[in-house]
């Protein structure tokens, strides 16, 4: 094993800091802070983070093929250019409900954006269950709602053949797959890959690395840890110096180093005093794998 290095990078500390992708045509990392509502570019040329402000919470950002991204805003699909601080609706889902947000998003491999909705939080983790959904943003700007009763709709990603999709609602404690049909972007036949154990705590974002195993981010769990799930085999767990850990990605040059996003909100100042990098960036490098760039949306 290589020796794995953890650095927070990014030190400004988000509230909610969540979505980690990395730009490849910037040579940047591109996450959100979701109570903070602003989009963030972090360069590690400059080190610094750019922050765009929104009107409302912005829980996930992915790649637009015809450049600049596109973001989860509120119950909005939205596009958002970069340089121009410019955000449009493209569509709104929830119109029935009062009180939900999108919060995790992806786009699969065909690029259609993914993403699912959860009730806002009354504190972290603490809300009105079975009020979220699942959705996918097609090319065409239409959506599709795949299935309701979600907790808190969470980290996604699809296998290396993309005949998987692998979905977590966060409070079933379980990273669940799906058959997953590349073609149509159906899904089918759920099942559960893996259950977390007690100080895992709550499964939050996720990525797949090269192999084909999954790395989740483990929320009040303080760490990452990477999943077998072809057979439900925790392989390895990475600690972080921070307890709210949300996300993670691959990225850089080769995407051999991985970003791990955290959160602040929730935490007293004891606890914060305790944990003064909570909100920030994390870079691990010495994994020794690497990650699949991000896809972009087609629409």
């Amino acid at each position: 094993m290589s020796s794995v290095r953890i650095e927070c990078v990014a030190k400004e500390g988000c509230r909610i800091g969540e979505s980690p992708v990395w730009d490849e045509k910037e040579g940047a990392l591109l996450y959100v802070d979701i109570t903070g509502r602003k989009v963030c570019r972090w360069s590690p040329v400059t080190r610094q983070a750019q922050a765009i402000p929104v009107d409302a919470p912005v829980s996930s950002v992915a790649l637009r093929k015809s450049g600049d991204y596109v973001i989860t805003l509120g119950t909005r699909f939205a596009a958002l250019k970069w340089k121009e601080e410019l955000v449009t609706t493209i569509t709104q889902v929830d119109k029935d409900k009062a009180n939900t947000r999108f919060n995790d998003g992806k786009v699969d491999p065909a690029g259609r954006y993914f993403a699912g909705t959860m009730a806002e939080e009354i504190r972290p983790a603490v809300l009105e269950r079975h009020q979220g959904s699942l959705y996918t943003l097609f090319p065409d700007l239409s959506v599709v709602k795949h299935f309701d009763q979600v907790d808190i709709s969470n980290g996604l990603d699809w296998s290396l053949d993309h005949k998987t999709f692998f979905y977590i609602d966060s409070l079933s404690y379980s990273v669940d797959a799906f058959d997953y049909d590349l073609q149509t972007g159906k899904i089918g036949n759920r099942r559960s890959v893996y259950k977390l154990e007690k100080e895992e705590s709550i499964p939050d974002g996720m990525c797949i690395d090269t192999e084909g195993k999954l790395w989740v981010a483990c929320y009040d769990g303080g760490r990452v840890i990477r999943l077998d799930p072809e057979t439900g085999k925790r392989l390895q767990t990475v600690k972080l110096p921070v307890d709210k850990t949300t996300s993670c990605c691959f990225g850089g040059k080769d995407y051999s180093e991985m970003y791990v996003t955290s959160a602040s909100d929730g935490m007293d100042k004891e606890w914060l005093s305790r944990q003064p990098q909570a909100g920030g960036i994390f870079k691990i490098t010495g994994l020794g794998v690497k990650g699949v760039p991000p896809y972009p949306f087609a629409g």
